[in-house]
C-alpha cells in the first residue's frame, strides 16, 4: 500500500515537471508574445476565477548544460521506476492464490431517519473474491429492491448505499467475501435515529391534506403537484423543510423543475414534461420533531408522432467519460418502437452558445451508447438522440445537460495554491527536443459492430510539451499496420474507431507524438472481433396480474436470468383478444413489480414485460392470465413461502426425478405452479443457476432430463401465485446423476396434512417415482412428537396413499414420514413434514349431509373466512374426481355443495373438501352402506312427500253437545289446501258443517251442532301442498258412534241444565282427618232469589230442626256436617235448587253408600293410629296405640310373633276412648317377641309393630313390681268418698236440700261438685263447703225443677280420683200443679 502511494506522488511530480518543461519548450519555439498569451490562457483555464486581474510574468533562462543534466536525471529516474514496476509485477502477491482479506473495513454509522447511508470497504484476494451484503444475516438483493439498495464493485472497492433510511434499517450489516481459498466477513452496525429532538420544548405535529394523486401528463405539457401542509402548533418565524423526491432522488430547482412553498401550500411544477419526468414523486415535510411524507406516481405519455409508424423519442440522454475531444453519450430506448423495430439511433450535438445541431454519426447505431469524437477542447456541448425505424425518424429526445470537453484532471476539483498574480516560466535551450515514449495500458473498453473504443495511459517519457496520439490497426492474419487518424492526431487518451468490418478480428496500437517526433508504438492489443459484446437480455419470467383498484392492476414478473447492465423493464397491456399493445410505463423500471394505472374499469386485460439494456430489447414475456380491472376483494395477497423438502425420488444415467413439499404459506392465493433451477458442482465450485422449465410445473414432482452422467447437480424450487414468485428453496446437497441399483422402492413424496383436529389429522402422499425391482405393495407411516422418537402408526402396511391418524394429544406437535415397501423390503423414509400442532381451530366446520325438498342428496361444506381467489376442492378417497357424472359441485359464496346425481353403492367412500388459500381449512365425510340406505329412505320421503301431522284427527264434545273434529299439521306452506270428506263424498261449509284451517297454528277444524243417525261413517281431511299430500281419517260407527251420540245428547241436556241454577259438583261425601263425615256439593249460576232445600229420606230439613244446624255454605259449596257417623245417619240425602230460570237436584243414598263411607272412615282411623308403645302397671304391661276416633264396626286384631293372640284372664285387649290396648298380666319369658296391632282400613289393614326383647320385658317387669308397691300405697292413701251421700234424693219444689259426704285421702283431696257433667260454683243458689278436710257439703236453697239432674262429688289427690254420684228429683205437689194448669 505504501509503495502504491509513493508511486502516485512520484508520477504526480514527474507530470508537473513535464508540464513546466512543455511550457519552456514552447517559449523557445514561439515568440514571447504568443508564450504570454498561451500561458495566461492556460492559467485562466486552471484557475477559473481569480481574485486579482493584474499579474506579473518572469522568464528564467537555463543553460544547455543544465537542461541536459536535468534530462539525464529524468531519464535515469524513469528507468529506475520502470524496473521497479516490473519487479513488483513479478513479486506481486496478488498473482499468488490467497484467501480474501479486508484491506479497508466498513465503518458503522448513525444517521437521522430519511437520510442515506454509504458503506465502503476494500477487499484483496486471488482469485478475485465474490462479495455479498447481508442485513442481520439475511442476503440483500439490491436488484430486487433498487429503490432501497445500490451496490457497486470497482477495482476491489465495494460499496452499499441504503437510500431513504427508516427505523427498520437499523441492523448489523455484513459483507462476505468468498473465493476458492476461503471466506472472510466484516461487520458494520447502522443505527437510524427516529425523529428529531423537540425545539424549545415544542413537539410539532405535521398533517398533509389535499394530497396529489396518481397523475397523467403528455410530453410538452406543464404539470403541477401540490399538497397543503399543516404544522401544529404554529411557531412564529419557524418553517418546515420541504423536500421533493423523484424515485428516491432529491430534486433541485432547475429550468425543468420549479418549487414553491407558500407557508401552507407546497407546489412542484414540471415545466415542459418529458418522459424523464415519469416516476414516483414524494413530498417530505421535515420538522424538528419528525417528518411526514406523501407519494404518488406521475405518468408521462408520448407526444403524438409526426408520422404514423415512426418510433417515439428516446429518453434520459447523459454524457460520460468526457475528455479533451471525446465524450460517451448514453440514452434509454423508448417504450414504443413504432410500426417496426428500431434500426438504430442518430446522435446530435450542439455547441453551447450556438443554435445549430450537428449530426454526429452518418450510420445509425444500434447500441444505446455512442462515443462522440472531434470535439474542440474547452468548449461545452449538449446532445440529443433520435430513433430510426422503417417508417422514419422520431422526434429528438430532451437535450442532455451541458458537458465541457477538457482533461478530466483539469475538471476534477482539488486543492490549488492561492493565486499570487505572478506566473513563472522556465526556459530550456530551444534546440533540445524529446520524442515521447509509447503509451501504456492500451485496452479495448467497448466493442460493438458499429465501433470499437480504445483507451490508454499517456507515456511516461513525453518531454516538456503536450502529447498527442496516432492510432493504428492491423487485420489479424496480416502484418500490415494502418494509421487510422492520419489527418489529425487525437489529444485524448480515448479513441473510437468506426467503419470496421463486422466479424473481422483486429489488433490495435497507439503512438505518441509531439513537436520532436512520433514515438514508438505501444504494445498491441489482442485480437478483437468486431461485434456486440453485450448480449440482449433474456426474456423476463412469468407475468402475474393482480387486481388492485377500479383503475389499476398490480403486475409482477420474474427477473431476466441472463442480463448485463440492465436498464429496466417496460410493461405493456392489451385488452384480451384485441391484439393492440399499449405501454404502461414510458420510463424503464428496475423492480419486478409495478402498479399499472389509468385502466378502464371492467376491462379484461393481459400484460407482458420486456427487459432493456444498452444492447436493446429482450423478447416479450409470455402473456399473463387475463385480469379484470376492478377493486380487489379481501385481504391483499403476498408471495408464497419457499417450497421445502426437495428430495431425489429417482435417478437414471441422464435424468433425475425431484419431489418437494408445497409452501407452508400460500400467501392467500392459489399456488399456480413451480419453477426449478439447477447448477453443476465440481470440486466444490458451483456454476451459475439455470432455469429448468419455462412453463410452470403444477405438481410437486418433476423429471429433469438431458443431464450428464456422473456429474453433480444442485437443485432449487420456487413457488408462484398471483402475487409473484417466492424465494428459492434451500439448495439441496449436490447429487450425482447415475442410475439407482437398489431393490427397495424410493421414498414417497408430496406429503401434505389436512383435516387437523385436536385428536386426529389426515396424511396424504404420492407414491415413490422409483419402485425398485418390484411394484410397491404398501406403506408404513411413522410419527413422533417434537422431541420424541419415531414410532410406526400401524402394524400392517396400507395400500392407500392416505391415512387418518387418531388418538393424538391436543396441543402436541407431531412430525410425520412415510416408508414404501415392495417384495424386496422397506425403502428409506420420505422427507418428514413440518411440526403440526394437534388442535381444532376456532370456527372449524365439518361436512354436513343434506337431503333437500326434492330428495336430492348432497354434501355441504361452509367456510366463513373465504378469500377472493379461494376455491372449494372436492375429492373422493382423497383423489380428484374422475367421473363427474356421479357428482356435481355447486359453489356460492362461502358454501360449496357436492350433489349426488344418482346415489348408489358406487358412491361409497370418503369425501373430502379443501379450501385453497386458507391454510388448514378442510374436512371429510365417510359415506357407508348403512348411511346411504338411510339417506335414500329420506330422499324417497322428500321426493314423494307426505304432509306430516302433529296430531291425527280427533273428536271432542263441546258445549250443547257440539261435535268438534280436528287435526294439527306439523309442516306445511301457505299454499296448503284442505278437502273435507264424509263417506267418500266431499262436504262443504253450510248449516250443518262449520270448517276452518288456521295456517298460523296448523289446526284443521270441523264442527257439527249435533250427531244424527245419518252421521255414522268415516270423516276424512285430505291435504294438498304443492306435490306433498296428507290424509287423516276418523271412523265413527257401531257402538262407538252410539256412545258418542248419547254423550252428545247428554252434553246438550247438561247445557240446558246449566242455563239455570245447577250443581257444578253433585252431592258427595268426605271424611275429614278428625273422622267427621261431610256431605257437600258445588252449585253454579246462583242468584239471591234461588231457593236451596235439603231433604233426608224425602223430608225437608226445616230451619228449626236439629239437623238444620249441620247445614253450612261456603263460596257456592253446600256442606252438611254429619260429624261422627253412626247407623242413625243412614238414609237418602237430597238437595234441590229452584228459581224462575229452572231447577236442579242432587241426591246421595248413604244407606247404599254406607259401606263405602265406613270404609273411608276406617281408612282415616287406621292411618291415624300411632306407633305401638308399652306401659307398665301394677299388674303387668300394657301395649297401646291411639287413634283419632273409634267406632264399634272397626275390626282390630292383635298378633304375637305373627300369630293371633287368644284372649284369657292374663291377656286381654280392649278400647278405652281413643286408646287401643293389650294388657298382659304378670308377663313371663314366653311373652318376649314382636307384637303387632292389625287395624282394618276399609280395603286392607294397617299394622303397627313393637319388638319386646328380653331386656325390654325385664324392665317392664321391674317397673310392674314398682307399680305394685306404688299401687298399694296409692290405694291406701288415694282420695275417696267413704259415705254420707244417698243414691237418689226426691224433694218438693221450694224446699232446701242439704247433703254432706265423708271424704278420705292423704294428702287431703281436692273437692268439686258437678251437675250433668258440668262443674258447679258456689253462689246464692248453690252453697258448697269443705270442712276439716273430711266433710264436703252442698246446700241448694229453694230447689226448682230445673235443679233435677245427675250430681256427683269428685275427690282427687295424687294417688287417685273418685266420684260419688247421686240423683236429685224435684217434684211439684198436685194442687200446685192444678193451679198452674
Amino acid at each position: 500500500m505504501s509503495n502504491s502511494i509513493s508511486q502516485y506522488w512520484v508520477r504526480l511530480l514527474i507530470n508537473l515537471i513535464f508540464s513546466i518543461s512543455h511550457l519552456a519548450t514552447q517559449d523557445l519555439m514561439e515568440t514571447q508574445e504568443e508564450v504570454k498569451e498561451e500561458g495566461v490562457g492556460y492559467v485562466v483555464m486552471r484557475n477559473l476565477f481569480s481574485r486579482e486581474t493584474d499579474f506579473k510574468m518572469r522568464t528564467v533562462k537555463k543553460s544547455r548544460e543544465t537542461s541536459l543534466r536535468e534530462s539525464a536525471e529524468r531519464l535515469a529516474l524513469s528507468r529506475k521506476m520502470h524496473e521497479k514496476e516490473e519487479f513488483q509485477k513479478k513479486m506481486n502477491p496478488d498473482s499468488l492464490t490467497h484467501p480474501p482479506e479486508f484491506i479497508v473495513k466498513p465503518h458503522g454509522q448513525t444517521v437521522w431517519e430519511g437520510k442515506s447511508v454509504m458503506l465502503h470497504c476494500t477487499v484483496a484476494g486471488w482469485p478475485k473474491p465474490r462479495v455479498s451484503w447481508y442485513k442481520n444475516n439475511v442476503l440483500i438483493d439490491a436488484k430486487a429492491h433498487p429503490e432501497k439498495y445500490f451496490t457497486e464493485s470497482q477495482y476491489n472497492m465495494h460499496s452499499l448505499e441504503i437510500k431513504n433510511c427508516n427505523f427498520s434499517d437499523t441492523a448489523e450489516y455484513r459483507i462476505s467475501a468468498l473465493n476458492v481459498k476461503g471466506e472472510s466477513s466484516a461487520f458494520a452496525p447502522v443505527i437510524i435515529k427516529n425523529g428529531y429532538s423537540p425545539e424549545y420544548g415544542v413537539t410539532f405535529n405535521t398533517t398533509i391534506i389535499d394530497k396529489f394523486d396518481v397523475s397523467f401528463g403528455r410530453e410538452g405539457e406543464t404539470m403541477s403537484l401540490g399538497c397543503t401542509v399543516i404544522v401544529y402548533p404554529t411557531v412564529k418565524r419557524y418553517q418546515p423543510e420541504i423536500v421533493w423526491y423523484r424515485n428516491g432522488v432529491v430534486l433541485s430547482p432547475s429550468k425543468w423543475v420549479h418549487m414553491h412553498w407558500s407557508g401552507e401550500q407546497a407546489t412542484l411544477t414540471l415545466v415542459h414534461l418529458n418522459k424523464e419526468d415519469e416516476g414516483l414523486y414524494t413530498l417530505r415535510v421535515n420538522t424538528k420533531s419528525g417528518f411526514d411524507t406523501h407519494s404518488a406516481y406521475v405518468f408521462v405519455r408520448d407526444a403524438d408522432v409526426e408520422e404514423e409508424g415512426v418510433p417515439v423519442a428516446p429518453l434520459d440522454v447523459r454524457c460520460h467519460d468526457a475528455n479533451k475531444d471525446y465524450v460517451v453519450v448514453t440514452w434509454k430506448q423508448p417504450a414504443v418502437e413504432g410500426s417496426s423495430s428500431i434500426i438504430g439511433y442518430f446522435i446530435d450535438r450542439l455547441e453551447v452558445g450556438t443554435h445549430h445541431w450537428t449530426q454526429c454519426n452518418d450510420t445509425p447505431v444500434k447500441y444505446a451508447r455512442f462515443p462522440v469524437t472531434g470535439l474542440t477542447e474547452g468548449r461545452s456541448y449538449t446532445f440529443r438522440v433520435r430513433a430510426l425505424n422503417n417508417s422514419g425518424v422520431s422526434r429528438p429526445s430532451r437535450a442532455s445537460d451541458p458537458v465541457v470537453a477538457m482533461d478530466p484532471s483539469d475538471r476534477a476539483p482539488g486543492p490549488s495554491a492561492p493565486w499570487t498574480g505572478m506566473i513563472k516560466f522556465t526556459e530550456e535551450d530551444p534546440t533540445v527536443g524529446v520524442v515521447p515514449g509509447p503509451p501504456t495500458d492500451l485496452a479495448v473498453t467497448e466493442a460493438t459492430k458499429s465501433y470499437v473504443v480504445l483507451s490508454w495511459k499517456p507515456p511516461i517519457q513525453r518531454g516538456h510539451e503536450g502529447v498527442m496520439y496516432y492510432v493504428e490497426k492491423c487485420l489479424v492474419g496480416t502484418e500490415t499496420w494502418q494509421r487510422v487518424n492520419t489527418g489529425m492526431p487525437v489529444k485524448s487518451p480515448r479513441f473510437a474507431l468506426f467503419d470496421l468490418a463486422e466479424g473481422k478480428s483486429y489488433s490495435f496500437r497507439v503512438r505518441s507524438c509531439n513537436s520532436a517526433g512520433v514515438g514508438e508504438p505501444s504494445e498491441e492489443t489482442g485480437a478483437t472481433t468486431v461485434g456486440d459484446r453485450l448480449d440482449l437480455p433474456s426474456v423476463p419470467g412469468p407475468v402475474i396480474a393482480i387486481r388492485n383498484t377500479d383503475t389499476s392492476v398490480v403486475v409482477c414478473w420474474g427477473a431476466s436470468k441472463e442480463v448485463k447492465n440492465l436498464v429496466g423493464y417496460y410493461i405493456e397491456v392489451s385488452i384480451n383478444g384485441s391484439g393492440v399493445w399499449v405501454p404502461c410505463n414510458n420510463k424503464p423500471v428496475k423492480g419486478t413489480r409495478f402498479v399499472c394505472h389509468g385502466l378502464n374499469t371492467g376491462d379484461k386485460c393481459v400484460f407482458r414485460v420486456k427487459a432493456v439494456n444498452a444492447a436493446g430489447y429482450s423478447g416479450s414475456s409470455a402473456e399473463s392470465e387475463a385480469c379484470i380491472v376492478q377493486a380487489s376483494i379481501g385481504e391483499y395477497c403476498s408471495v408464497p413461502s419457499p417450497p421445502t423438502g426437495v428430495t431425489l425420488l429417482e435417478r437414471v444415467r441422464d435424468y433425475m426425478v425431484l419431489g418437494w413439499q408445497a409452501p407452508a404459506k400460500t400467501g392467500g392465493a392459489d399456488i399456480r405452479g413451480y419453477y426449478l433451477d439447477y447448477r453443476t458442482v465440481k470440486d466444490g465450485v458451483t456454476s451459475k443457476w439455470h432455469e429448468i422449465n419455462l412453463q410452470t410445473v403444477t405438481g410437486t414432482s418433476y423429471k429433469v432430463t438431458d443431464l450428464k452422467e456422473n456429474v453433480f447437480y444442485q437443485f432449487q424450487v420456487r413457488a408462484v401465485n398471483r402475487a409473484g414468485i417466492s424465494e428459492s428453496s434451500i439448495p439441496m446437497v449436490p447429487l450425482e446423476c447415475k442410475e439407482w441399483t437398489v431393490a427397495v422402492p424410493g421414498p414417497p413424496h408430496g406429503l401434505r396434512v389436512q383435516e387437523v383436529r385436536k385428536e386426529s389429522m389426515v396424511l396424504l402422499w404420492e407414491p415413490p417415482t422409483f419402485s425398485g425391482r418390484s411394484p410397491v405393495t404398501g406403506y408404513y407411516v411413522d410419527y413422533k412428537e417434537e422431541n420424541g422418537r419415531w414410532r410406526c402408526v400401524q402394524e400392517r402396511s396400507t395400500k392407500n396413499t392416505y391415512m387418518k391418524l387418531t388418538g393424538l394429544q391436543e396441543g402436541v406437535s407431531y412430525r410425520l414420514r412415510i416408508h414404501a415397501k415392495n417384495v424386496a423390503g422397506v425403502g428409506g423414509p420420505s422427507k418428514e413434514t413440518d411440526a403440526i400442532l394437534a388442535e381444532t381451530r376456532p370456527g372449524t366446520n365439518e361436512i354436513v349431509v343434506d337431503v333437500d325438498d326434492d330428495g336430492v342428496i348432497s354434501l355441504i361444506f361452509e367456510c366463513s373466512d373465504l378469500k377472493e381467489d379461494s376455491q372449494f376442492v372436492w375429492s373422493k378417497n382423497y383423489k380428484a374426481f374422475t367421473d363427474t357424472s356421479r357428482l356435481t359441485v355447486q359453489t356460492s359464496g362461502g358454501k360449496s355443495r357436492a350433489i349426488f346425481n344418482d346415489p348408489s353403492l358406487e358412491d361409497l367412500g370418503i369425501y373430502s373438501c379443501v379450501v385453497t388459500n386458507i391454510d388448514g381449512v378442510s374436512a371429510s365425510y365417510t359415506l357407508t352402506e348403512e348411511g346411504l340406505k338411510r339417506l335414500l329412505d329420506i330422499s324417497r320421503d322428500h321426493q314423494f312427500p307426505i304432509i306430516p301431522f302433529k296430531s291425527e284427527m280427533a273428536i271432542e264434545l263441546q258445549e250443547k253437545g257440539r261435535v268438534h273434529l280436528w287435526a294439527e299439521v306439523a309442516k306445511f306452506t301457505s299454499n296448503c289446501q284442505v278437502e273435507y270428506v264424509f263417506n267418500d263424498n266431499i262436504i262443504h261449509e253450510g248449516k250443518k258443517y262449520t270448517m276452518n284451517f288456521n295456517k298460523t297454528t296448523g289446526i284443521i277444524e270441523m264442527f257439527m251442532d249435533s250427531l244424527e243417525v245419518t252421521d255414522e261413517g268415516t270423516f276424512t281431511f285430505n291435504l294438498v301442498d304443492g306435490k306433498a299430500t296428507g290424509r287423516t281419517s276418523l271412523v265413527l260407527i257401531g257402538e262407538e258412534f252410539a256412545e258418542l251420540q248419547k254423550k252428545s245428547e247428554f252434553e246438550r241436556a247438561e247445557w240446558v241444565r246449566r242455563q239455570g241454577p245447577h250443581f257444578v259438583e253433585y252431592l258427595s261425601f268426605k271424611v275429614t282427618p278428625e273422622c267427621d263425615v261431610h256431605l257437600k256439593c258445588k252449585v253454579g249460576n246462583i242468584k239471591p232469589a234461588t231457593e236451596t232445600a235439603w231433604f233426608k229420606d224425602g223430608i225437608e230439613i226445616e230451619e228449626d230442626d236439629e239437623d238444620a244446624k249441620k247445614i253450612k255454605k261456603s263460596d257456592e259449596v253446600l256442606i252438611f256436617d254429619i260429624g261422627k257417623i253412626s247407623k242413625k245417619d243412614a238414609g237418602v240425602y237430597e238437595v234441590k235448587l229452584k228459581d224462575e230460570r229452572g231447577k236442579d237436584k242432587t241426591l246421595l243414598n248413604l244407606t247404599d253408600a254406607g259401606r263405602t263411607v265406613l270404609n273411608e272412615v276406617f281408612r282415616v282411623i287406621a292411618n291415624s293410629s300411632t306407633e305401638l308403645k308399652v306401659m307398665s302397671t301394677e299388674h303387668g304391661i300394657i301395649l297401646y296405640s291411639f287413634v283419632v276416633h273409634y267406632i264399634e264396626d272397626l275390626r282390630i286384631g292383635w298378633l304375637h310373633k305373627e300369630s293371633k293372640i287368644s284372649h284369657s284372664d292374663r291377656v286381654q285387649c280392649g278400647v278405652t276412648g281413643e286408646q287401643l290396648w293389650l294388657k298382659i298380666n304378670e308377663p313371663t319369658e314366653k311373652d318376649k317377641g314382636k307384637y303387632a296391632i292389625d287395624i282394618f282400613n276399609g280395603q286392607g289393614s294397617v299394622k303397627r309393630v313393637l319388638d319386646l326383647s328380653g331386656q325390654d320385658l325385664n324392665n317392664c317387669v321391674f317397673i310392674c313390681l314398682s307399680f305394685l308397691r306404688a299401687a298399694a300405697i296409692a290405694e291406701r292413701n288415694r282420695a275417696r268418698v267413704v259415705g254420707g251421700l244417698p243414691d237418689v234424693v226426691t224433694i218438693q219444689e221450694g224446699k232446701s236440700l242439704n247433703l254432706t259426704g265423708n271424704v278420705w285421702g292423704d294428702p287431703v283431696p281436692e273437692v268439686s261438685w258437678v251437675k250433668n257433667d258440668k262443674a258447679l260454683l258456689s253462689d246464692d243458689h248453690y252453697m258448697l263447703k269443705f270442712e276439716h278436710g273430711k266433710f264436703a257439703s252442698i246446700t241448694i236453697a229453694a230447689v226448682k225443677t230445673i235443679d233435677s239432674g245427675k250430681y256427683a262429688l269428685l275427690v282427687k289427690n295424687k294417688y287417685g280420683t273418685e266420684a260419688a254420684e247421686f240423683t236429685v228429683s224435684v217434684y211439684i205437689p198436685e194442687d200446685e200443679g192444678e193451679k198452674r194448669e
